[in-house]
């Protein structure tokens, strides 16, 4: 017995000491059991000195079970103890592992003892691991996932787990997963297209929507989107050079021309836009060089453009009405035809982009055409700059092929659990943007997935104040993809995992849609006080211990945790290129 209760106070109580502290290892951090005949409470020892203890109430153990909670208080007459291990393993869990149960690390408090995390608690919700660099969060990533894979003699084969790596630094921890087992497969993706030494991310144009186009032109504002979605209602109807592709053609600029030509401007403007249509735009049928054959002569429609020395067009009815015999009267069948999915390249994006800007009537508005040219000139700016390569899918695929096709491993043909995609060859705003469409097309595709969850996928995301943001997603297309996944994903079996070092950075609607946290070393007042109001079920105490971690020691709490645990994560073997640059060796070698 280490002493009687002197006092209790809200959640703490007080111990007068019956034992002489001095022949005691440290106790700080130890749990106790105050027990009667009716109740067994346990708390957490967090203060010692030659007189007294002082005892946070943690919880109450009930017919064999840890109820966590302090809403009964000890009787003055309790024993106080040390809690037993078999105690204990009610609120850590027992050392070995059982089926449905991965191994995380070692108790910082219990030397040597197991913790042991039930995979449903865990996984089966949205996570954050936080901390500063150095403090170890590449590392713990890789151990969790290491074990998960390799701690349990039937690892999750059927999991699907995506990594965004923004450093290129999970490939040397994951590689080696099926020397454990050769039913794992791990894949990886790069940006590096210089030096790419596996396979480069690419995603099949056609797959991309309203919003994931208005994130890659980095549209500012909602008055954008119509010229984006009359471009992808266009792109299937005007991509090749079919005689059906020049007839449509054909009908966008005839009635772009027929506006300019009934508009009632001065005769001069009219020639002038109509010719500049005409130099932008134009087919083998439709151009400035075509012939407008009349009883006794054949002129070309430029000539047709003729203005007299009195300042007027003479032969705006001809040209009107030869323009119109280009204009086909049966739209129904090109909208029709315009919800079709078919194969299409940048260039086919851009050329259907520039016929939208003319068959919205854009050109009637300086104003609305400068802020819709602004989509023409960035989509002609990646369609001839390097990046476009990640866009280049070679052959047509849908959707659900493609998610299928990114998770093979090509060696097996076997479906891999992990595949990484380094991001790191790119500048932050086209990572972010793949980040999210791929993240995207995941989501997308467990809502349509008719048996909901049966099908889950883990999304990891690193250095994820960089990529989850509070950016203007929610102003300009009516949400964030990541805010909604964790709003929303977990009952389709999609889940975000989160790691960064400046969480004050993050979505506040992600963060605060984590049920599980690892916070490792974390020394930014704002960072900590972010934590303090955004973490659910965290205390001051553990606040104030996430200053002085050393390097993977963290503090893991939330719904796979019955209390808090300050635990030790093993190092992975083998560990992420992570290592900071050892300037002993490089200056001096």
């Amino acid at each position: 017995m280490l002493g009687k209760i002197s006092e209790i106070i809200d959640n703490q109580v007080y111990i007068k000491l019956s034992i002489d502290i001095n022949n005691q290892t440290n106790l700080i951090g130890l749990h106790v059991v105050l027990e009667d005949e009716s109740k067994k409470i346990i708390g957490e020892i967090v203060n010692v000195n030659q007189e007294k203890m002082i005892i946070n109430i943690v919880g109450e153990l009930k017919e064999n079970k840890f109820l966590p909670g302090s809403s009964s208080k000890p009787s003055f007459k309790s024993n106080i103890r040390i809690i037993k291990l078999e105690e204990l393993e009610q609120i850590l869990g027992k050392q070995q592992p059982s089926h449905g149960q991965s191994f995380f690390g070692y108790s910082n408090i219990y030397q040597n003892y197991r913790i042991n995390v039930d995979i449903n608690e865990f996984f089966n919700t949205h996570f954050s691991i936080l901390g500063n660099s150095g403090s170890g969060k590449s590392c713990t990533v890789a151990s969790i996932f290491q074990h998960l894979f390799t701690s349990t003699p039937t690892p999750p084969l059927k999991s699907s787990i995506l990594i965004f790596d923004a450093y290129g630094e999970y490939t040397n921890a994951f590689s080696n997963l099926k020397q454990h087992n050769p039913n794992i497969s791990y894949r990886v993706y790069t940006t590096n297209i210089k030096y790419a030494d596996t396979d480069i991310i690419k995603i099949p144009l056609w797959l991309l929507d309203v919003d994931d186009l208005a994130l890659l032109l980095d549209v500012t504002t909602p008055n954008q989107l119509p010229i984006i979605e009359k471009t992808l209602k266009l792109v299937p109807i005007l991509t090749g050079d079919s005689e059906e592709t020049i007839k449509n053609k054909n009908d966008i600029i005839a009635r772009a021309l027929e506006d300019i030509l009934l508009s009632g401007q001065n005769s001069t403007k009219i020639r002038d836009q109509v010719i500049a249509v005409l130099t932008k735009f134009n087919t083998s049928e439709l151009n400035l060089e075509t012939q407008i054959v009349q009883p006794g002569y054949v002129r070309t429609l430029k000539q047709c453009l003729f203005i007299d020395k009195t300042g007027k067009f003479q032969e705006i009815e001809l040209v009107t009405e030869f323009i119109r015999s280009f204009i086909n009267q049966d739209e129904a069948i090109s909208e029709q035809k315009s919800s079709k999915e078919c194969f299409y390249t940048l260039k086919d994006l851009e050329e259907a982009m520039d016929f939208a800007l003319i068959s919205e009537g854009i050109l009637k508005s300086e104003k609305v055409y400068d802020l819709a040219n602004v989509l023409s000139v960035r989509l002609h700016t990646l369609a001839n700059s390097e990046s476009k390569i990640y866009f280049e899918y070679p052959e047509y695929i849908n959707k659900n092929d493609y998610i299928r096709e990114l998770f093979t491993d090509h060696l097996t043909n076997n479906k891999c659990q992990i595949i990484n995609f380094n991001i790191n060859y790119v500048d932050d705003r086209l990572a972010k943007v793949i980040t999210k469409i791929i993240s995207k097309m995941i989501f997308s595709q467990a809502l349509e997935n008719n048996s909901r969850g049966s099908n889950p996928f883990h999304i990891i995301v690193e250095e994820a104040h960089r990529y989850i943001q509070r950016d203007k997603d929610t102003e300009i297309i009516g949400y964030n993809i990541f805010d909604r996944i964790t709003k929303e994903g977990r009952k389709y079996g999609i889940f975000l995992g989160v790691i960064t070092q400046r969480p004050s950075e993050l979505s506040d609607t992600v963060i605060s849609q984590c049920s599980n946290f690892i916070v490792l070393r974390t020394m930014h007042p704002k960072d900590l006080e972010y934590i303090k109001n955004m973490v659910p079920n965290i205390s001051t105490e553990i606040v104030l211990q996430l200053k002085n971690l050393q390097p993977g020691n963290c503090i893991a709490f939330g719904s796979a945790f019955k209390l808090p645990i300050s635990m030790h994560v093993e190092f992975p073997n083998p560990a992420p290129n992570s290592n900071n640059v050892d300037l002993s060796k490089v200056w001096y070698q």
